[in-house]
């Protein structure tokens, strides 16, 4: 039905938030964030898939206004542009408030992000192991990767960081630290039937989500929208480039040289399309290469 937004069109939205993050180079708090402020919406308003896409950009755009630095937020127009949503700024900003009264402008959140930041300080402060065991960075790349299934939704944050956590123990076959995290386990009153439940639906998204048959979000290339006269255009001045100056050899320019020609050598800008590798979703999912800028452009 093309009036009722299906869980696939919701976790397609979310990876696009991922992508988006990855982008501008945000962290992992503002993607969280941004799929909490979603799933909050969603959850209070029947939303029409056509809708789906300003929506998003939205909670983007406020998730960054939460947790990044103000001079790092890009204005409304540029979010709109790579995200190539169809709406406008005034849409942007119609929704905006929208979704600011349905949540009582309450988008600050304790998220399952929080815990597994506490729970791994809290981990790290009572064990002799090394430090650098516990990967923080590869359990923030799954915890994203659960963000990314609508059914991770309903878990409690707590119970979702634990999970991610009691797997990640369970693969280093650590005694030691599997029962600093029971302790936890009991202190934060979590039942053993909650933590079973979940832990499996955790493992068997993990599971998916490395296989190399799962489309990631960092495999996802920016394409560009150009109508027929632009893509023409653009083929025209392809073919009318003209050839670079040879280099000269030696190490050094001659005297004669201009400046201007040495000017022309160091001005090539970085494009504006590439997409910056993410944190370390390529450590903990192996398919993941970081991508230079000029490779996002193929």
């Amino acid at each position: 039905n093309e009036n009722t937004l299906c869980p696939r069109q919701r976790n397609a939205k979310v990876e696009d938030l991922w992508s988006l993050t990855n982008f501008f180079g945000f962290a992992t708090e503002t993607f969280v964030l941004a799929a909490n402020i979603l799933d909050r919406f969603l959850a209070l308003m029947k939303v029409k898939p056509k809708h789906l896409s300003c929506i998003g950009v939205c909670c983007f755009q406020l998730a960054a206004r939460v947790v990044e630095e103000e001079c790092n937020i890009p204005s409304a127009h540029e979010i709109i542009r790579i995200s190539q949503c169809k709406c406008t700024v005034s849409d942007l900003k119609r929704m905006e408030k929208i979704i600011s009264e349905k949540l009582h402008f309450e988008f600050k959140a304790t998220t399952a992000l929080t815990f597994l930041h506490l729970y791994h300080t809290i981990v790290l402060c009572h064990t002799s192991e090394r430090k650098e065991v516990l990967n923080l960075d590869k359990l923030e790349a799954q915890l994203k990767a659960c963000n990314c299934r609508l059914v991770f939704s309903k878990a409690k944050p707590s119970v979702l960081a634990l999970c991610l956590l009691t797997l990640e123990v369970q693969t280093l076959k650590s005694v030691e630290l599997l029962e600093i995290l029971l302790r936890v386990q009991k202190h934060s009153k979590i039942s053993d039937s909650d933590l079973l439940y979940w832990r499996e639906l955790v493992s068997k998204c993990l599971a998916e989500y490395s296989s190399p048959a799962c489309c990631k979000p960092d495999h996802k290339k920016l394409v560009w929208i150009v109508s027929r006269r632009t893509a023409q255009n653009l083929q025209n001045s392809y073919y009318s480039v003209p050839e670079l100056p040879t280099i000269p050899e030696g190490g050094c320019f001659n005297e004669s040289e201009s400046e201007d020609s040495c000017e022309d050598m160091s001005s090539g800008e970085e494009s504006l399309s590439s997409s910056p590798p993410s944190d370390l979703e390529g450590t903990f999912f192996f398919e993941l290469k970081p991508k230079t800028k000029w490779q996002a452009l193929s």
